[in-house]
């Protein structure tokens, strides 16, 4: 009898710890235009959505999405909701940073967008040397598995700007402590730098956040996450990172190359982590 009972101790013991596991993603969707001939959002939205599904994601954050492909992510995954504005004027307009969260695993607690910028973070507005307005959407979060809470942020830098990216770097970091002073922090991204630019070093070395790849006792990597729809494979390089503190601990991270009809869901792959309250 005392066999069983340790037995049936040790499946629950090992339930509950699967029980709060969970897929934290970072996606950049692409912008919906009218020049990605043969790769347009409304051909491509279903394959998408289907491979959040299909994975399993969580909690994720989102690039480049316009109100319309927001909009169109909430309707293809039920179960899910959002926060976050548009960059352009605070509401609809302009691309998203969006935050999704499963609904039955997460509660929103209080969220909010910032621009990056060293002058006005509550308006529209471009930092530094950037060449377009950008934002960080951030979410407080209650995990319902078991009522712990933390932040969660995400954001998309400039392309142009290495000035504005790193300071970007060191404005977030202030902004997560003074919005959630000791919370854990979960931090995605198109970053739209690789592991040697002082922007990522900025956060990889900050002694705040580690980038989960490096953390990782399991890697999927076949190619970078940036793939151009397939004319910018690289064989190494990541542009898309995820970042965290603890007490979060990682058992795996993927950077995943699904496909559908030899085609690209986005001109990027999602980057995924599995991670467990420690």
């Amino acid at each position: 009898m005392r066999k069983y009972l340790i037995l049936f101790t040790a499946l629950c013991f090992s339930y509950i710890s699967y029980a709060q596991d969970f897929i934290a993603a970072s996606y950049n969707i692409r912008q919906r235009n009218t020049v990605d001939t043969g790769n347009m959002w409304n051909d491509r939205k279903v394959p998408l959505t289907n491979l959040i599904k299909y994975h399993g994601f969580d909690i994720f954050g989102i690039q480049e999405g316009f109100y319309d492909q927001v909009q169109d992510l909430k309707k293809l995954l039920p179960g899910f909701d959002y926060v976050g504005v548009g960059r352009d004027d605070g509401a609809q307009e302009g691309e998203h940073s969006a935050i999704y969260y499963n609904t039955q695993r997460f509660t929103a607690i209080k969220s909010g967008t910032f621009w990056l910028s060293p002058t006005d973070t509550e308006h529209p507005n471009k930092g530094w040397d950037a060449a377009l307005p950008r934002i960080c959407t951030w979410g407080i979060f209650e995990d319902k598995a078991n009522k712990k809470r933390f932040i969660f942020m995400n954001t998309h830098f400039d392309h142009i700007g290495r000035t504005a990216r790193t300071e970007s770097a060191k404005l977030i970091l202030a902004k997560a402590k003074e919005f959630a002073k000791d919370l854990p922090l979960i931090l995605t991204g198109d970053f739209n730098v690789d592991e040697k630019d002082e922007a990522y070093f900025t956060l990889a070395n900050s002694k705040v956040v580690t980038d989960v790849h490096e953390m990782s006792p399991i890697r999927y990597e076949p190619n970078s996450s940036f793939n151009g729809w397939g004319k910018s494979i690289r064989t190494i390089g990541c542009i898309d990172h995820i970042f965290i503190t603890k007490p979060f601990q990682v058992k795996k991270y993927g950077i995943l190359t699904d496909t559908y009809m030899s085609k690209f869901p986005s001109d990027h792959f999602p980057v995924a982590t599995t991670l467990s309250w420690k």
